[in-house]
């Protein structure tokens, strides 16, 4: 019988190229931002130094003003699009790697402390230098957040491209993408549907989108404050945000853990600021919380995860605890895997399309550590084994058709692995 364990840390070691890790061969051929932050943790679940270094790698590519990039091209390759010819960041980022322009979402600090905790677990002294210097970059990437994605101190870090959210093609973005025009001057030579059927991936007219988009923030040169300006897709992302609030305040436990005073004030500041903008985003008719279009004003009442994953950041009230947990479990209810990305009731479901519908076992971790920080742990097991199980029948897919449990898009991906040796390892815990 295949040791599941050993199969899972087999994937990170296959994916491995020298020190960073790529989500998966041919799909995806260079490093992501928070796919790596994911592999980090679960390399740390074995070899400490190679998460360490996970992370090391990663920051090669962080720019002068702070920001983390998406996607880092640490070496060449033509089975993926767009590549750096077409960001062309180089004109305002000499920095080597070349790297796209745009984030993701800041999975980083979250990261950084489970990684420190398994240091200080396991006595391992010798690593506080190159600690130091990761929570360094960590804080310069947060305030880059605050300052480039929410001038107007909302307490609302705005995405400006659908990829920066992590989920690209999801329905919450609809709306807004409509106005943003179809026509580029980039030649698209998708590259993803060479390695994965048409009706897993986005569509088309979404991609001329995507591009558009790219192409209006290339004219930029970069520039954040030109960028916010210009802008035709500007969300304040509740995801996002969350996630950046949760990762904040994991990096206010390590400046304490590391005696690091002079951030601790900076880092309150901003974890408050971030808190207040989230519980302003709850939604009794969503029952969760929702995105805000700045360009409409509109709130984003789409029911997709985004709605669910303020659970890292948020200690909610005994009402929304509740009628958060029924949500959820509506949405799982008939469903071989939970969560799917988007409610099976939604007519915007679809169980095998990108971000429409089927199950992340990385989402599925986020939510459940939400869960478990709000009290609800006996859901949140049942989320972990089921993800742990459909992991087990299916293998290392990038993502799960939430109805039948068929795996779906890139094969022996990165993140899965992780999300399997992490969640395994809690539950075994327990």
């Amino acid at each position: 019988m295949i040791n599941v364990t050993d199969a899972a840390r087999t994937i990170l070691a296959r994916n491995d190229r020298g020190g960073y890790t790529v989500p998966t061969d041919g799909l995806y051929p260079f490093q992501w931002n928070w796919d790596s932050a994911f592999v980090s943790m679960g390399f740390a679940t074995f070899d400490i130094d190679r998460a360490y270094q996970e992370l090391e790698r990663f920051i090669q590519g962080q720019w002068n003003n702070g920001m983390f990039p998406h996607i880092i091209f640490h070496v060449p390759s033509d089975s993926y699009f767009p590549g750096p010819d077409v960001w062309q960041t180089d004109q305002c980022h000499s920095k080597k790697p070349l790297t796209s322009g745009i984030t993701q979402p800041p999975v980083f600090g979250m990261a950084l402390r489970f990684l420190y905790e398994t240091v200080l677990a396991t006595g391992r002294h010798d690593m506080l230098a190159r600690t130091h210097t990761l929570f360094n970059a960590a804080l310069r990437s947060h305030r880059w957040w605050l300052e480039a994605r929410d001038p107007d101190k909302r307490g609302l870090v705005a995405i400006l491209h659908p990829w920066e959210s992590g989920s690209d093609n999801s329905p919450a973005w609809d709306e807004a993408l409509v106005r943003v025009p179809t026509t580029t001057k980039t030649e698209i030579c998708r590259q993803d549907t060479k390695h994965v059927n048409a009706t897993m991936r986005p569509r088309n007219i979404d991609y001329q989108r995507f591009i558009h988009l790219v192409e209006v923030y290339r004219e930029c040169q970069w520039d954040p404050i030109k960028q916010w300006s210009h802008a035709p897709f500007k969300i304040a992302d509740v995801q996002m945000t969350a996630i950046l609030a949760r990762a904040t305040a994991d990096l206010i436990w390590m400046a304490s853990q590391l005696n690091l005073s002079d951030a601790l004030g900076e880092l309150f500041t901003m974890h408050q600021l971030l808190i207040n903008g989230l519980n302003s985003r709850w939604n009794q008719h969503i029952r969760g919380f929702v995105s805000l279009d700045l360009i409409s004003g509109k709130d984003i009442e789409k029911p997709t995860q985004t709605c669910f994953i303020p659970l890292i950041a948020l200690e909610l009230d005994s009402y929304q605890r509740k009628f958060i947990q029924e949500e959820i479990e509506r949405w799982c209810q008939g469903m071989v895997i939970g969560i799917p990305t988007t409610a099976p009731f939604s007519p915007d479901f679809e169980s095998k399309r990108y971000w429409r519908g089927p199950v992340w076992a990385v989402i599925n971790w986020l939510i459940a550590d939400g869960l478990r920080k709000n009290q609800l742990k006996e859901l949140a097991t049942i989320i972990e084994g089921n993800t742990i199980s459909v992991i087990e029948r299916a293998g290392f897919c990038e993502y799960f058709d939430p109805i039948t449990g068929e795996g779906l898009g890139g094969n022996t991906f990165s993140w899965t692995a992780a999300a399997y040796l992490v969640l395994r390892r809690r539950l075994t815990d327990d």
